[in-house]
C-alpha cells in the first residue's frame, strides 16, 4: 500500500497549533480594500483559529498527521 500524501493546497493554507487546533488566514484581505471598513481590515490582520467543526474536517480530510 503506498503512503498517503497530504493535500498540497491545505498545506499552504492551514497550520496546526501545538494543541491541535487549526490556524488559517482571515478572509477578505486580497483586493478592493478601499471599500471595506477600517475595523474589518484591522481585525483581519494575522491569522485566526478555525471553529472546532471546521478544524475536524480539515484535519481528517487534508492534513494527515501520524
Amino acid at each position: 500500500m503506498p503512503k498517503l500524501k497530504n493535500h498540497s493546497g491545505s498545506k499552504k493554507r492551514f497550520k496546526l497549533t501545538a494543541s491541535g487546533k487549526v490556524r488559517a488566514a482571515v478572509a477578505h484581505k486580497r483586493h478592493r480594500l478601499v471599500s471595506k471598513p477600517q475595523k474589518m481590515k484591522r481585525q483581519a490582520r494575522g491569522t485566526m483559529i478555525l471553529a472546532k467543526a471546521d478544524g475536524i474536517i480539515i484535519t481528517k480530510n487534508f492534513i494527515r498527521v501520524p
